[in-house]
């Protein structure tokens, strides 16, 4: 047969046939993660690192220095700090890839099975993994790695099933299941057999899709459909298979796992930006002022350089070519303004500021052993600037754990207790549940409260026996028995897992199921339908259907939201649909999650063309999936209408508190969801993103476009009315020129209105693809912005990364985007920050996440405390550094004026080296790694705190500006207050005592004091580190300068130490002890001066809250002190109690604790839920018409390692509510403060 082109069919791959398949040269199964090797180590490593900036900066400083007309410094001054770098980033490198060599090599040389054929004699051989090629027929034994991706062929299991664990793939550890074609099964082990089988596979290319493969099997005269659920991907291991045979399709770097393996978009925080922009502005600055020194350099050699050529010669005559090397040589001694130890050290304090995230008790879930994580060390201070969250629903603001609370069938409603009035009654621990117990299979969790419900199934009512058989037979859901008896279930989602379980104890239990059999018990009779086709659910279709046969009956029974499912029943069903709307609405007002139910009979011939038609789209290799599409909407109509189910999903613990400080810090919490518009909404009050005392919620669901974007215009239009401001958006050009002079007046006039006026905008998503149109998605973005809510329903996946971009692209805000399952990852990676939930619905948020936890209530003390905390810390660590290295080096640039602008240094070059590397590094380190301002508490307390962050008021332009100023005011007080000081001081003997060297000692060691104590003057929080740090540097100063200085290292290296005993006469000098305290006071007085005016005159938010916490601390000692024990005597109060201790009266609890909480309506439940009930994510459909799911028979062991989720497991759902944080009762509050 000629070789079919790989670019028609993507891949063509013959088995046992290594000939044919090496035409194509399709990748080898050796893999290489590493980056290096011995011999190429070096060079790539190094120039990796020189590829950056600051490092190609300093190298070619270094090469300056080794040039001695222009270098006044010793390369090694330049050359430590830089090999210090160097080496540490090698290290670091080092260890990655090897770590990466040994996984390789482990994996590599990892056996398998191949079956190999010589001298007609077929074998099974162990062969390295390496040598694995495509289309190789590979044994695969229980507890293996899969090898490459694999098509099974066969397996010991009956149906030829594959238990396979993904957790490498998806972070998932409950068991999926594969399965081979049915018309390979009878290969078996057979090793005859399986090397005499010549099918060819003719697929797609290889790609990193992990959930969607498409091929076709040809084997002799016939061609059979190949899906994902046939192939075993790399990565994935064989659980409770005891062996099976496959055959290689891709291997290598062409597997799916590599194929996902790609470098992930680095993300960048804003401080980040700046921070590479002000070096660069440094640099400018530098070059400025080399030039300056260049130009006076000239002047100078021109005016007075001949005067001095006895003594100083100089083999240059030319001015203008000594300033040219002047130039160079000041830009050696100035260096140090653009610092290369500043992103090693940020690194550094990033690193520590996750471990405290990691390290947080109060941000672990002991429910599920879960502790917050930081998945990356660069963008902790962004946790500090968030503007905007984007949050999904369920699993995320719910606990995504269903329980079966209401229905309506044929018209009626069940599930509401009604009192003799016709009243309904709320449901209490004292009220009595439905007796399940005379059903065999009852769950003793389940919790139902309506006895009519349970009589109309006792009487045998058509309408609710069909009712609970669609709900027993429509599903993926897997049976599993246990050696004692027991059943449970192992359900794609755990709204299927309700439903199937409410069926159950209703007494319609599904019971097991093969290829092609669906059995139930009903009401203690077996049931056995033959299963001719599962239309599976996904989030196109959202719905599902199962087409049985039973007593020449076929029947097709639909569950699905309730929009796609009226769109597709008769006329029959016009009045019930009408009805049934109506019980919907009710169960989204309540916050519950609802499906519709329909089905309809088949007649044998329309099915039998029908399915001919659906197996010829179902092998089709171009088109495959439109083609199914199709001819499923084809065989789902004319349905009749059974009813509806409602879940419950209820809130997890403190969302609405969270919520509620998160707006209070102005951060703008939009929900993105899948649910129904009333869900949303109800939702909204539940979790107090809308309250009463919005003045509007604006409701955006038309579907046409011209509806929508009418809507966008008259919302904006009546905001801006509402709100008593003109909209931009509308104005003409002169309107918005006059505007943009009154930015800054603009920017806080909406922010006090913003302050007054509250709207909120609910769109759902066929109204959101219009609004996100190039010609209107500004106009919807300025009304967004306006609001303090905004709620998206029924919105797909890729429409929310579309809002998280949309922000992005016009707004300058930090975004955050918050889920826990597979259909928001888009959104998590769009955004600047993704969080994380470690829920219900798998891993895959948490593996594309920047940061992870298991409650959303943490996100709270991930933004308020830590984030505040990374960036306040930041800030300071980055103003500082700035400050201490332009107070260390402009030194330099005045004592130019006096060197005759010869570019010699002021300082002794090894102090030069010194100076960042230990004399100020530890103490700005402890600040950036221990420093508060306010504790933890305060920061829950007073989220207002937060606002300065999203406004860069601690670190910008201006703050960088002062930071600047205030380090070259400190060289030029130090330089000429020493300078004044020493200019006519003379030894006892009469000879001048005022040295270079001397000069050159005593201006190092003023600075050294006064930078570390402006260091103590910054630190908010004294820690025993911090101590430790500053006082460990001026001391080690000391210490060094006696060693460096000393006549035993002039002796030995005379060439080096140059400033030899400068540090004795220095000490001997009554001046120098005179003059150290004078500058100290000189400096830092007025700063504190300041500060002090500043804290009485206009304080902070931030300043007065730590005056509050000092005066509690206080107050709290007091209470302590002030407690009397009763030793001699008790006494009853009036209410009867012993009291042993006697204390001041108790703080009256906050003024909100007393009043109605302002989010939830009184007309609202408390209940919270979402809309159409069904997992975002495809079933297990294919895989159950094909033999793939089974009842098993397998021990309680095997089901742990699956990981089942069994509906007798589920635990019951916890509080709908948290304790309030102590800090939240105070009676203080943010407006009290500002007053």
């Amino acid at each position: 047969m000629a070789a079919v082109p790989e670019e028609d069919w993507g891949r063509a791959v013959k088995a046992n046939d290594r000939t044919y398949n090496s035409q194509f040269q399709y990748a080898d199964n050796y893999i290489k993660t590493s980056k290096y090797n011995l011999l190429t180590f070096l060079p790539i490593n190094l120039l990796e690192q020189f590829l950056r900036i600051a490092n190609f900066y300093f190298l070619m400083l270094l090469i300056l220095q080794f040039i001695d007309v222009i270098s006044s410094l010793n390369p090694v001054t330049t050359a430590l700090p830089l090999l210090f770098v160097l080496t540490v980033s090698a290290v670091k490198d080092g260890i990655d890839d090897y770590k990466r060599h040994k996984s390789d090599g482990i994996v590599n040389n990892r056996t398998a099975g191949i079956l190999d054929s010589q001298d007609g004699k077929r074998d099974l051989v162990d062969t390295r993994w390496r040598n694995v090629t495509v289309g190789d027929i590979i044994k695969l034994k229980n507890n293996d790695f899969v090898t490459a991706d694999i098509l099974v062929l066969s397996s010991s299991e009956p149906h030829s099933v594959v238990y396979v664990e993904t957790a490498e793939l998806d972070g998932e550890t409950n068991l999926k299941v594969k399965q081979a074609l049915p018309e390979t099964l009878p290969l078996g082990e057979d090793l005859d057999k399986l090397g005499n089988f010549n099918g060819e596979v003719k697929c797609e290319a290889p790609n990193n899709r992990l959930d969607r493969y498409e091929g076709t099997l040809i084997w002799g005269e016939e061609k059979f459909a190949l899906n994902n659920d046939q192939l075993l991907l790399r990565g994935c291991r064989i659980r409770n298979t005891q062996w099976c045979y496959g055959i290689v399709i891709f291997a290598g770097k062409d597997t799916k796992l590599m194929q996902n393996s790609g470098k992930s978009k680095f993300k960048r925080t804003s401080l980040d930006k700046l921070m590479n922009k002000l070096v660069i502005s440094i640099f400018v600055l530098l070059l400025v002022i080399c030039l300056i020194c260049s130009i006076c350099c000239s002047v100078w050699e021109y005016t007075y350089g001949t005067d001095f050529q006895v003594y100083l010669p100089w083999d240059q005559k030319n001015g203008a070519i000594i300033a040219t090397f002047n130039f160079f040589s000041y830009i050696i001694v100035l260096n140090t303004l653009v610092p290369i130890s500043l992103y090693v050290t940020v690194e550094l304090i990033r690193l520590f500021q996750s471990f405290w995230i990691n390290w947080d008790v109060k941000m672990y879930y002991d429910e599920k052993d879960c502790t917050a994580k930081a998945r990356t060390t660069t963008l902790n201070e962004e946790l500090g600037q968030i503007q905007y969250v984007f949050s999904d629903k369920t699993g995320t603001l719910t606990q995504n754990m269903m329980t079966f609370n209401k229905c309506s069938i044929s018209g009626k409603k069940f599930g509401e207790l009604k009192n003799k009035a016709g009243e309904i009654v709320t449901v209490d621990e004292d009220t009595p549940k439905v007796d399940f117990s005379k059903n065999k299979w009852y769950e003793e969790s389940f919790d139902f409260y309506d006895e009519t419900l349970k009589n109309g199934v006792d009487n045998g009512d058509r309408q609710t026996w069909l009712f609970f058989r669609l709900l027993a037979l429509c599903h993926t859901v897997m049976a599993e028995h246990g050696d004692d008896g027991s059943l449970t279930y192992q359900a794609q989602s755990p709204d299927e897992a309700a439903l199937v379980g409410a069926a159950r104890n209703f007494g319609f239990t599904f019971k097991s199921r093969t290829p092609t059999t669906i059995t139930i018990d009903v009401q203690g009779r077996e049931d056995t339908y033959e299963l001719l086709q599962i239309l599976d659910f996904n989030n196109v279709r959202k719905r599902m259907s199962v087409i049985v046969r039973q007593n020449n009956r076929i029947k097709l029974f639909c569950k699905g939201a309730d929009n796609v499912v009226f769109e597709r029943l008769g006329e029959a069903s016009v009045f019930l649909q009408d009805v049934t709307q109506e019980h919907l609405n009710d169960f989204a007002n309540e916050g519950l999650r609802t499906l519709v139910l329909a089905m309809r009979d088949i007649k044998d011939e329309e099915y039998n063309e029908w399915n001919l038609r659906y197996h010829e789209a179902s092998t089709a290799l171009k088109d495959r999936e439109e083609k199914v599409c199709a001819l499923q909407e084809e065989i789902e109509k004319d349905m009749l209408l059974l009813g509806a189910t409602a879940i419950e999903d209820k809130l997890q613990d403190g969302v609405p508190q969270t919520i509620e400080n998160l707006i209070k810090g102005n951060i703008k919490v939009w929900v993105l969801t899948g649910d129904k518009q009333e869900t949303a909404i109800n939702i909204g009050y539940s979790c107090r993103l809308l309250t009463d005392q919005f003045n509007e919620v604006f409701v955006i669901n038309q579907t046409e476009e011209e509806d929508v974007k009418q809507i966008v215009y008259d919302t904006l239009d009546k905001i801006c009315d509402t709100m008593g401001i003109k909209n931009k958006m509308r104005c003409d050009e002169d309107d918005i020129v006059d505007e943009d002079d009154d930015e800054e007046d603009d920017k806080k006039n909406l922010e006090q209105l913003a302050s007054i006026y509250s709207f909120a905008i609910v769109i759902t998503g066929a109204s959101l693809v219009h609004a996100l149109q190039a010609d209107i998605e500004q106009i919807f973005l300025e009304a967004a912005c306006f609001c303090k809510t905004i709620i998206c329903c029924r919105v797909t996946p890729l429409q929310k990364a579309q809002v998280v971009n949309l922000v992005k692209k016009y707004k300058k805000a930090v975004t955050l985007a918050i889920g826990d399952g597979a259909n928001d990852v888009s959104m998590i990676k769009a955004a600047h920050i993704g969080v994380g939930i470690s829920g219900q619905e798998g891993m895959q948020a948490v593996l594309a996440s920047d940061f992870s936890f298991g409650q959303f209530r943490f996100l709270e003390r991930l933004l308020l405390v830590h984030g505040r905390w990374s960036y306040v810390r930041m800030s300071k660590f980055l103003s500082y550094f700035f400050y201490k290295n332009f107070a260390f080096t402009l030194s330099h640039f005045w004592f130019a004026f006096y060197c005759g602008f010869s570019a010699m240094a002021v300082y002794d070059q090894w102090f030069i080296t010194l100076y960042n590397i230990v004399f100020t590094s530890l103490p700005v380190i402890a600040l950036g790694i221990f420093d508060q301002d306010v504790n933890e508490d305060m920061c829950i307390r007073f989220p207002a705190l937060y606002k300065p962050g999203q406004k860069n008021e601690y670190f910008n332009y201006w703050v960088f500006t002062k930071s600047v100023v205030a380090g070259t005011v400190t060289s030029l007080t130090l330089f000429f207050v020493c300078y004044g000081t020493f200019l006519d001081v003379v030894n006892p003997d009469g000879t001048p005592a005022g040295s270079q060297t001397t000069y050159g000692c005593v201006l190092a060691t003023m600075l050294v004091l006064v930078v570390n104590f402006k260091m103590a003057m910054d630190t908010a929080y004294w820690t025993v580190f911090n101590h430790v740090c500053i006082w460990l540097s001026i001391i080690s100063y000391w210490i060094v300068v006696f060693i460096m200085y000393s006549d035993l290292m002039y002796e030995f290296f005379f060439a080096i130490f140059t400033f030899v005993g400068s540090a004795r006469v220095m000490c001997t000098m009554p001046t120098f002890w005179f003059s150290m305290p004078l500058v100290c006071v000189i400096l830092l007085m007025p700063v504190a001066g300041k500060r002090a005016i500043a804290m009485d005159v206009a304080p902070t938010l931030a300043e007065k809250v730590r005056i509050l916490q000092q005066q509690e601390a206080i107050q709290a000692k007091e209470d302590k002190d002030n407690v009397v024990e009763l030793k001699a005597f008790k006494r009853t109060d009036d209410e009867g109690s012993i009291n042993g201790k006697v204390t001041k009266k108790d703080k009256p609890r906050g003024h909100k604790d007393s009043i109605r909480e302002d989010g939830i309506s009184r007309r609202r439940p408390q209940s919270a839920g979402s809309g159409y009930a069904f997992s975002h994510q495809e079933g297990f459909g294919r895989m159950i018409t094909s033999g793939t799911i089974r009842d098993s028979q397998r021990r309680k062991k095997g089901r742990e390692k699956n990981g089942t989720a069994s509906s007798t497991e589920r635990r019951k759902s916890s509080a709908n509510s948290r304790d309030t944080d102590s800090g939240r009762g105070s009676a203080l509050k943010d407006e009290e403060l500002i007053v």
